[in-house]
């Protein structure tokens, strides 16, 4: 049985006197015990909103939410905000994408670890410090006694993203979403947490989530990914598949811009052109049609339907690319 079984959620923002906004389309998948499972596309792509929507931290007011997230044979989108703040950090874990601005600025390291403890796990303050520096000793901060009193612009980027870990972490929750967690941290601390992430995972058996658009951190750590585009996801398949023979134009084209250390010298990258924008609504076709190199007339007149391709493989397009095609970009 799935830890996490998301089905048809959607996510649809409004606002008085403007258009009904969807930014996230029916999008369905599972989550195992143990399994690291990725949101892959472009900023836009409603990936973010996704994990807000599963967390229920989407704003009641404005946001219209839909479908079902069941997190062992419980609805979490019917639950009560006093439901889900006892799930939240005991059960769910979040890493938030920009750690300067999820960390509380004017409150110590220390303190923002030992609120969750003592909130969750019932710990006395003192209790909670020993095991707060515990927490950050284990996310690899040096010196975690030190650090507890210090604020957040006292560390650096790493330091803080870190920090935001052992928060996540701190009641040993089932399920981690990892939002973004290695933007705009230099590529060795990116590879430092990305490593960090994939041993929890697999000392503890927690299930991840992780959400990026850097194809790099799903080819080492995701077991499944998902593409999402427009707000619904377009091919799912597993990782070495996916990596292969990518199948949906948008999925290759994100490999196809990728830098290659075997490509030939001075060899051009090539990009999708335009940008997420540049969509039109799925329900009068596909949303990638006005970028696509494989569009048809049809794809501009009738909605895409999930095809099944077997193995847990899912693609939505109505003219994929060629396999020979495919395996030329997979790695």
């Amino acid at each position: 049985m799935a830890l996490l079984e998301v089905r048809d959620l959607t996510v649809v923002f409004e606002r008085k006197g403007e258009q009904p906004f969807t930014a996230v389309d029916g999008v369905s998948f599972d989550v195992e015990p143990g399994q690291t499972v990725g949101l892959v596309g472009e900023s836009g792509c409603g990936k973010s909103v996704t994990s807000l929507a599963i967390m229920g931290l989407l704003p009641k007011r404005g946001a219209r939410i839909t479908g079902s997230v069941g997190y062992e044979g419980t609805d979490l989108l019917k639950l009560s905000d006093r439901q889900m703040r006892d799930r939240r950090g005991r059960d769910l874990g979040m890493v938030f994408q920009d750690p300067l601005s999820s960390l509380n600025p004017v409150i110590p390291i220390g303190l923002q670890v030992t609120e969750v403890l003592e909130r969750h796990r019932g710990m006395a303050r003192k209790q909670a410090m020993v095991e707060a520096a515990d927490l950050l000793d284990k996310v690899g901060i040096p010196d975690p006694t030190r650090r507890l009193s210090e604020y957040p612009h006292q560390l650096s980027g790493g330091m803080r993203q870190r920090a935001l870990i052992a928060i996540a972490l701190a009641c040993r929750p089932r399920l981690l979403i990892a939002d973004e967690p290695t933007t705009a941290l230099d590529v060795t601390i990116q590879a430092q947490i990305l490593a960090l992430l994939k041993e929890l995972v697999q000392d503890t058996g927690t299930a991840l989530v992780m959400i990026t658009h850097d194809l790099g951190v799903v080819a080492g750590l995701c077991d499944e990914v998902n593409v999402l585009y427009g707000g619904r996801v377009v091919e799912k398949a597993r990782r070495h598949e996916l990596f292969g023979q990518p199948r949906h134009p948008y999925t290759h084209g994100l490999l196809a811009s990728i830098p290659r250390l075997d490509a030939p010298r001075g060899e051009r990258l090539v990009p999708i052109k335009g940008s997420v924008a540049d969509n039109i609504p799925w329900e009068g076709g596909c949303a990638f049609a006005p970028r696509c190199p494989n569009a048809l007339d049809v794809c501009v007149t009738t909605t895409p339907e999930q095809e099944d391709l077997g193995g847990g493989r899912l693609l939505r397009c109505h003219n994929p690319v060629r396999p020979e095609v495919a395996e030329e970009v997979g790695a």
